[in-house]
Parts: C-alpha cells; structure tokens; sequence
C-alpha cells in the first residue's frame, strides 16, 4: 500500500423488494446517496430472491451499487459477496454453504452470530450461528445495527427511549462476538465488517403504523470505511474487484458514523527500519510503533489479541509495540449525559 490512501465509505446487508426489503435497488440508490455513501451492497435472502440480479449493479449517479446474498433460514446466515451467479443453501449445512459460495468465485462473512433478538413482540427470535468449527469463511459481520437496537428493545417505553435516541443509545459489538473473533484472528487473518440489515420494514402495533428503521437510519449507522491505493474507478467492473479486494484484504475500519464522521481514521504500524504496515496487513514482527489518527477527540483503545494494552485521550495516539501480536483500536466518543458510546472498530494489523 502506498502511503497516499483513498477512502470511501460503504453500507452492507441490505434487503430490498426482491426479499422482505421494502423498495428498489433504485429507491434505496437514492437514500443511500443522500446519505452521502459511495456504495452499497445488497444482500437479499436467498431463499426468497429468484436470481442474483446482476443487471442492477452499477453506477447510479456517483454511488456504485453491488448485489450480494444472505445465504440461510433458521440459523448460519451468511453473507456472500463477489458471486457472478446465483447460489443457494437450502439444504445445506453451514460448512457446505461456505464451500460452495467458495467455489462460485465469491467470498463471505458470518452474519450477526451472537444476536439475542427482541423481546418485544419477537420472543427473542435470533438467528445465530451455532457451528463455530467452520472453516474458509474470510470474516465475521461484528456490528449489524439492526441486530444490536432491536435487542434493548424490551417493552414499547423502551421502544420509544430507543427510537428517540438511536444514535446515542445504540449497543457496540457484543464481548461474546468480539472474543470470538480475536480467538479467530490469532489462528489466522479474519476481516471484520459491520453493516446495517436494513429492510425499511413497517411496524404495526395496534392502531399504530410506523417504520422504525428506515433506511437512511441504516445508512447514517454502521458502515465501512475502505482504504484504496487509486481512486475508485468510474468503471463498475473494475469499482467493484476494488471494493471486494479491499474487503477481502480488510483494508477497512467499521464506524457508527452518526455518532460523527470517521472519515480520515487511520490506524498503521510503522517499524523501525521504515516500513508501514496498513489494517489488514500482516507481516514477521519486527519492532515498530502504533499510530492512530482520529477525526474527532476520542477515547483510543489499543489491543493486542484481544487484551487492551494502551488507551489515551485525544486527536492521537502512538505506543511503541515490542512483542508480535495481533493489534487492533476501539475508539469511543464521548457524547453528553450517555457517555462514551462505540465509535469505531478498525481491523487487525498481524505480528505474527
């Protein structure tokens, strides 16, 4: 990677009319770049979309827009990306719905596999994933925005608190979700994503008819931020075996950015002979030095395979590292009467 990066910030997991979303690829285009995103992609149920829908990737306007799949029923949702045809998982076990995403070229992440649910009229329905031994799945969906406010959702009071105040009240990844992924990551490179699960869904409650999750909701909340070495191409073929490299690669963080923007994060490792390690990346450890860039002030939490190892308050951070690891940085915003909420997750950078 060079040291000039070009970010761009994306929105995952999202369900449109071909599933149980609400509108078009179109109408969805239009939200999400009013919400000033430069791509999303979809990723509708399998088992209710009848193809891949392919013909509506593209450009729309500035915001290029890609078609994925959430493969799964009851349990193992995962979501695939980079596939050229349609593929389907009923029937299959979960190790089977990874290889066979494998073999049609694409690529996937587990989906939200430690949601709780909502107890609020949904008897806290969750939609794990229970096979943990899998294999040949390139990361794990860590904050999914829809998962994690419906789970405090307990009692309409509740509802209304949360509907109120999403930006400030919403959840960060679960410790359950995060342990398994350091465990993960310290076996091998795992990338994390984040996404919204947006459906745009109405809610219905006796006379009342209301959507709480729109989509500009889910794409004002968890996106991501990909860092490229060239500017996006104007052209979608090569856009889009851009945005899957860096995502394969995890050259991204994962933000609530409407707690603030987190355009302009940077986290890298710089060793002491001069090179520059960059999220993702992974090299023989070599003695070096952390450097965290935020945005806005923040609470920087740095951690080595899980364990917070340095934190500091500030625009800033830098701690020098003298043994292999695998590191990655939370940071915290603080936000008045709730305090410091979940800002942004960043990936790995691997000392191995």
């Amino acid at each position: 990677m060079g040291n000039h990066l070009f970010e761009y910030t994306g929105n995952v997991h999202i369900h449109t009319g071909y599933s149980d979303g609400s509108k078009t690829v179109a109408e969805i285009a239009r939200d999400a770049a009013l919400a000033n995103l430069d791509f999303i992609i979809i990723n509708d149920h399998d088992y209710m979309a009848k193809s891949l829908h392919v013909e509506d990737e593209g450009h729309y306007g500035g915001l290029l827009v890609l078609m994925g799949l959430e493969l799964g029923g009851r349990f193992h949702h995962y979501l695939a990306f980079g596939l050229r045809e349609m593929v389907h998982g009923k029937g299959a076990g979960p190790q089977s719905v990874i290889d066979r995403v494998n073999q049609k070229g694409g690529f996937g992440f587990l989906a939200h596999p430690f949601e709780q649910g909502m107890s609020f009229r949904e008897n806290r329905i969750a939609y794990t994933w229970n096979d943990l031994s899998v294999t040949g799945y390139t990361g794990i969906c860590i904050w999914n925005f829809s998962s994690r406010w419906k789970e405090r959702v307990k009692t309409p009071l509740h509802g209304l608190f949360f509907l109120l105040f999403k930006s400030r009240t919403l959840k960060g990844p679960s410790q359950q979700t995060l342990r398994f992924w350091d465990s993960a990551c310290e076996k091998r490179r795992v990338v994390a994503i984040g996404g919204s699960d947006a459906h745009g869904g109405l809610f219905r409650w006796g006379p009342l008819r209301f959507t709480p999750l729109s989509y500009r909701d889910g794409f004002l909340s968890i996106n991501i931020h990909l860092l490229l070495d060239r500017p996006l191409s104007k052209d979608p073929t090569y856009a889009k075996k851009q945005v899957y490299e860096a995502m394969k690669e995890g050259r991204l963080h994962i933000a609530h950015d409407r707690l603030a923007s987190s355009r302009e994060f940077r986290f890298s490792y710089v060793t002491e002979r001069g090179g520059t390690l960059e999220m993702g990346e992974e090299r023989t450890y070599r003695p070096g030095t952390v450097v965290v860039e935020t945005p806005q002030k923040g609470e920087i939490r740095l951690l080595r395979n899980g364990i917070v190892v340095a934190r500091a308050m500030g625009w800033g951070f830098s701690h020098a590292v003298r043994q292999p690891g695998v590191y990655r940085v939370e940071v915290y915003r603080r936000v008045p009467i709730f305090g410091h909420r979940p800002w942004i997750f960043s990936n790995p950078i691997y000392l191995r």
